[in-house]
């Protein structure tokens, strides 16, 4: 999960969580391990396919455009179903959603490494969405069922906010070294005795007890099927003109299919997003927030990972590396704003915070082909960082406020479901932005780099990476429009007051 408000979280499973908690003979610590080794599993595998997109894009011949599938396949997937799968943990028990979810995620995994060519890859990557979807949700219950109230379940809970917050440093680590060293395919492979593992251990996990209902597939499909038909008519609009009669009829698919989204949301009884937790202003604010900040987020490390692997010439492994100083700001103001967070209200930290996202943008928009990482690249990490940082805790907090208890939980993963949407969006419209800039100053700018790397032309790779990293700066100065544009919404929706219970235990998943 992107970001998990584990104080609401546990609220929402609450009470009922104290009642299924299981005797104190159960062995708690394997139980622990089964979540921590899932939580981590799903949240590494965010960042730690971005580090492996240069050397997929080399072996399977792939285009920027169906490059950029590789992450918003997966976000869709994972954002788009979301909430359902939270729903199906209480209609069918979060055990047995969790086994399912992880399941189908090993099996993804497995596919995804095997992939001949680009349409297996992009298939493996909706299954893995679509597990993680499955799994996570259950994963955060499952603690207030199997743990009991008190130090065992506080312990738990700083476990798996401990993966969350991990697992981002964890896959860039780990993304390097397995590219380097062994081959793209591993960073897929590795899931497999993950996976295998967390299923043997899921007999530890106490069952929750179910509730009545059903799960609302309609809405499922019409919501997660406009999200896809959206960012396909971006890209495609980038590719073959906004006049393309396929891209015209995708947009329009996607308005038909958000819109039956919308309505079924207001009529049926159980509604997978409910409309009323919009009728707030501070909560509508955080999520509209968390949407542009995913968008710039998802797109920073997508484009900085090219920049330094295809510009720079930067190894997976050193690429892993340089982002250190990224992770350790994010940590570092991340426990300031926790701290903060008791005493000022959530807009006076999160304000300042995406100003100085913001600006740790444009400073990355002023990358050139031989920019130092020491006096340039590394700088601007820390400063986007630190704003980022400072940003999401109030968010989390802001997106339980004032929420009725039956709630707590689906307005929390509602902004997890923001960020993963907003950064599916976001890089759609960015990567049409950086193709479109990089191939008004050389025409098919990647490609040109390609075969210039491949006939060993030095005078073509320096001239195509001069065009994409100016389709790079470009992507980075509308990143840094998005954090502007959440800041101002900030500024307006958030207008809570300070917060009695910081979310310490707030944990980030960086793209």
């Amino acid at each position: 999960m992107s970001i998990n408000d584990t104080i609401a979280a546990a609220a929402s499973a609450g009470d009922k969580g104290d009642r299924a908690a299981p005797p104190g003979g159960r062995r708690l610590g394997l139980a622990l391990f089964v979540i921590a080794a899932a939580q981590l599993m799903i949240v590494l595998d965010g960042t730690i396919t971005n580090i492996a997109l240069p050397s997929i894009q080399t072996h399977l011949h792939m285009s920027a455009a169906n490059l950029a599938w590789v992450v918003n396949a997966y976000a869709l997937a994972f954002g788009g179903l979301l909430l359902v799968g939270g729903r199906a943990g209480d209609l069918f028990g979060r055990r047995r959603v969790f086994r399912a979810g992880i399941a189908v995620f090993t099996v993804a995994s497995l596919l995804g490494g095997l992939a001949p060519d680009s349409g297996v890859l992009l298939a493996a990557r909706v299954l893995q969405g679509v597990g993680a979807a499955l799994a996570a949700p259950s994963a955060l219950s499952l603690i207030a069922t199997t743990f009991p109230a008190g130090k065992p379940r506080n312990t738990a809970m700083g476990v798996y906010a401990a993966m969350a917050g991990m697992g981002a440093t964890i896959g860039l680590l780990a993304g390097g070294v397995l590219t380097d060293y062994l081959d793209w395919r591993w960073v897929f492979f590795v899931n497999i005795p993950i996976g295998l593992a967390v299923l043997a251990g899921t007999s530890q996990l106490a069952e929750a007890e179910r509730h009545p209902g059903r799960l609302d597939v309609p809405s499922a499909v019409s919501g997660t099927g406009g999200l896809v038909a959206l960012v396909y008519a971006i890209t495609r609009g980038g590719d073959h003109g906004w006049g393309d009669a396929l891209t015209i009829a995708s947009f329009v698919a996607a308005a038909v299919l958000l819109a039956a989204f919308l309505l079924q949301q207001a009529r049926t009884k159980h509604p997978l997003m409910p409309l009323r937790l919009f009728g707030e202003r501070v909560r509508a604010g955080s999520y509209a927030t968390m949407l542009l900040v995913g968008s710039g987020m998802f797109a920073t490390f997508y484009f900085l990972t090219m920049y330094m692997q295809m510009v720079l010439g930067y190894s997976p492994v050193k690429t892993g590396f340089a982002y250190l100083p990224f992770s350790f700001g994010m940590a570092l103001a991340a426990g300031i704003s926790s701290k903060l967070a008791t005493h000022l209200p959530p807009r006076t930290i999160a304000a300042p915070g995406l100003a100085i996202a913001a600006a740790g943008m444009l400073w990355f928009a002023t990358l050139s082909p031989d920019s130092a990482f020491a006096t340039h690249l590394m700088p601007a990490m820390i400063v986007t960082a630190l704003g980022l940082g400072l940003t999401f805790v109030p968010m989390t907090l802001t997106a339980v406020h004032g929420v009725e208890h039956r709630d707590a939980g689906i307005a929390s993963a509602l902004l997890n479901t923001a960020q993963q949407v907003g950064g599916a969006l976001g890089l759609a419209v960015l990567s049409t932005l950086s193709t479109r800039a990089a191939d008004r100053r050389l025409p098919d700018a990647a490609g040109a780099f390609a075969r210039g790397a491949a006939g060993r032309d030095a005078a073509l790779v320096g001239r195509a990476g001069d065009a994409l990293t100016h389709g790079y700066t470009v992507a980075f100065g509308a990143a840094a429009v998005f954090f502007l544009g959440a800041l101002v919404i900030t500024a307006v929706a958030i207008n809570a007051g300070k917060q009695e219970h910081a979310a310490e235990g707030a944990a980030v998943h960086m793209g």
